[in-house]
């Protein structure tokens, strides 16, 4: 799967084990930036991210910030997109199951390496329910 990948000065840390843990799984990974823990404005990465997977150029996104809110909220604007804030695995679950999420959000300043790995595991193992849902997931967008 090709994923596309994303945070501010806030995420970069736990952004490259994420990063790590993704290429381990086989997936191809593009960061996006940034590429330093020097202060950054998360909209610009956000929308980056954003954009690509709506664009079709890769299948899903993960984005880092320090509370997670910044980047779902900017993630959130793309036409297209249904960013999840997850802080337990079982969020993940849930979030693509119910809402088709394509991209996952992270609360860097609130999660841990093992959380993050953990939800990421549930994110690639769930899938779209549909039936009842997809009628919910249509109306997201006008």
């Amino acid at each position: 799967m090709k994923i596309a990948i994303g945070s501010d000065h806030a995420g970069y840390v736990l952004k490259k084990t994420v990063y790590s843990w993704l290429e381990k799984q086989g997936h191809e990974v593009n960061d996006m930036g940034p590429y330093s823990e020097d202060s950054v404005d998360y909209p610009d990465y956000a929308r980056k991210v954003a954009e690509a997977v709506a664009d079709g150029e890769y299948d899903q996104g993960v984005l880092l910030c320090g509370s997670g809110i910044g980047v779902s909220i900017v993630a959130n604007k793309v036409k297209g997109i249904r960013a999840a804030l997850v802080f337990h695995p079982d969020i993940a679950s849930l979030a693509r199951q119910h809402n088709n999420a394509n991209i996952i959000c992270f609360p860097a300043r609130f999660t841990d390496s093992e959380t993050v790995e953990k939800s990421l595991e549930n994110w690639f193992a769930a899938a779209f329910e549909g039936g009842r849902h997809e009628r919910r997931v249509a109306k997201i967008e006008p």
